[in-house]
């Protein structure tokens, strides 16, 4: 998707500019042709990338920069200054690499390299690399894994099985811009058909898997087909909790998880005037806002008392509750859905209001029943060691389903978001080829409410205080989640930089299981410098 960080601007770095514009730790953007270019500098060593995030464009100098590494601003994707590579996602395609000169005091940046991410060397490769792999889950951490094993120069065959009858989608959307009409559906897919092709990922799609022998190494799938496997992943994401309610199962009933979901919700706001929706979760709310964008009235009901609060705590719960009645949405907090109707819904203080669409968001549960059906340990999810292996010897799992020992709050933890379920991915790909690489990266995702975007780093189940500041100089909102002094999870809002670096500070804090229950100290550990 393009943006105005895509354009030449600043100095004409094939004509130079002094490195003392550069200091230690700094960016600067400029432009070698057409292409814009970021210099950036770490102690000696200068590098220059491409100056755009490969993932919604985020403008990568108003990132961080974190030892050889760049991170964006807007979704913490993480690329490799010396080689243009994604080493965190959200994003799945490098960024390009240029070659500098440093000669009199000047930077020069002389040529664009060639980048063979298609046939890249092999790193991690071990004598017992599988030669089959096989991936259950096209969403975040399937399609994450598979593109990681290519380019980790994985050359066995790689097979991705997905539920849904289409190609990995940009998932996230589905609430956000393509539900609010702001976004064609051409932007959800993550690559073109032709990329799956050239890896020589082969998709099998549109029928879930039904069976899992862990000792033939066989799946079967509810068409009828079967597959071998050397090594597998499973990434079989989360479903949504349905309600069982007098009505529930009316056409004009939806709720929302994939593309045909979204389909069906769009469709339905061609004559809709009034929507319902149950439920003030992530999911409920940016559904709240899209359908606002299509000049829908919008009532949100929700028990709580008020929205998201036990994740961002009354203060900032309230903020985006004031969002949304800014807007025009109605709350109705303290009160639970009694029935629908065909064009009301009755609360249960016996209130009814008009309906004539109505979606349900009130969570999700792990899909882990094919793994329970084949043996594998299940703790409040699929359980999983620190190399996200799970009970069973070359069966790993990532995304939804996983619950893995985090080593930043010391206990298990499972968490239900796009980018934590990509980056997962990408490790459990690197395991299964040998790589031995502890799952260490600190929860992160974002949400979006019309103009407004909440960042939220790290984990807190629980705090035993927060501190706030907005209405800073700078503007913006920060809150921390505290435990014993330390915080345990950080969210913004409009302060994109201050989220990276609180998630670059909370990547060296260790907090005893102890500590992140009952609020005592946590343990710094040593940290580098950014």
């Amino acid at each position: 998707m393009a943006s105005s960080h895509d354009q030449a601007t600043g100095p004409d770095l094939s004509k130079g500019v002094p490195d003392d514009r550069i200091p230690d730790n700094g960016m600067l953007v400029g432009h070698f042709g057409e292409d814009a270019v970021l210099v950036a500098r770490r102690g000696a060593r200068f590098f220059a990338v491409g100056a755009t995030c490969t993932h919604y464009s985020g403008p990568l100098n108003e990132g961080v920069l974190v030892n050889d590494t760049v991170r964006c601003p807007l979704h913490h994707a993480c690329f490799s200054l010396r080689t243009g590579e994604v080493l965190r996602a959200p994003a799945l395609s490098p960024i390009p690499c240029y070659d500098i000169k440093h000669e009199l005091g000047m930077i020069y940046v002389t040529g664009k390299r060639t980048q063979t991410v298609s046939t890249p060397s092999i790193r991690t490769l071990s004598p017992k690399t599988p030669p089959q792999i096989v991936i259950v889950g096209a969403g975040a951490a399937g399609a994450a894994a598979a593109l990681t094993l290519r380019q980790e120069g994985y050359p066995g065959r790689i097979t991705m099985i997905g539920a849904e009858a289409v190609e990995p989608y940009d998932r996230p959307n589905l609430s956000k811009d393509y539900l609010a009409g702001n976004a064609p559906e051409d932007w959800l897919p993550l690559k073109p058909r032709e990329d799956w092709d050239r890896l020589q990922i082969r998709m099998e799609l549109g029928s879930p898997v039904t069976r899992l022998d862990p000792k033939l190494k066989t799946l079967s799938l509810e068409n009828g087909r079967s597959f071998n496997f050397d090594a597998l992943l499973l990434a079989t994401g989360a479903s949504p909790v349905r309600l069982n309610l007098p009505g529930a199962e009316q056409p004009h009933v939806h709720y929302l998880r994939s593309l045909t979901d979204c389909r069906a919700i769009i469709a339905s706001t061609g004559s809709a005037r009034n929507a319902v929706v149950i439920g003030a979760s992530f999911i409920g709310l940016e559904v709240a806002a899209s359908l606002r964008a299509r000049d829908i009235a919008v009532r949100v009901v929700a028990p709580d008392s008020r929205p998201l609060e036990r994740v961002f705590g009354p203060e900032l719960g309230a903020h985006i509750q004031k969002l949304h009645e800014d807007k025009g949405v109605i709350f109705h907090l303290g009160r639970t859905t009694a029935s629908i109707a065909e064009k009301t819904v009755t609360l249960d203080d016996g209130s009814v209001h008009p309906a004539d669409l109505v979606v349900i968001g009130v969570g999700v549960r792990p899909a882990t029943a094919l793994a329970e059906r084949a043996g594998v340990v299940i703790n409040q999810g699929v359980q999983v060691d620190q190399f996200l292996e799970t009970s069973l010897p070359g069966v790993f799992a990532a995304g939804d389903i996983a619950r893995w020992p985090d080593p930043h709050t010391g206990g298990h933890i499972r968490v239900e978001h796009w980018v934590v379920a990509e980056r997962q991915g990408q490790t459990a790909a690197r395991n299964i080829l040998g790589a031995r690489e502890p799952f260490d990266a600190v929860p992160f995702f974002w949400s979006q409410h019309y103009d407004t975007k909440i960042n939220y780093v790290g984990h807190a189940e629980r705090w035993d205080g927060i501190e706030r500041h907005h209405g800073l100089p700078q503007g913006g909102w920060e809150e921390r989640y505290m435990a014993g002094g330390v915080p345990l999870a950080v969210a913004t809002i409009g302060r994109d930089r201050e989220s990276l670096e609180a998630e670059h500070r909370l990547e060296h804090l260790r907090v005893p299981r102890q500590a992140a229950q009952t609020g005592r100290a946590a343990v710094p550990a040593q940290e580098p410098q950014p």
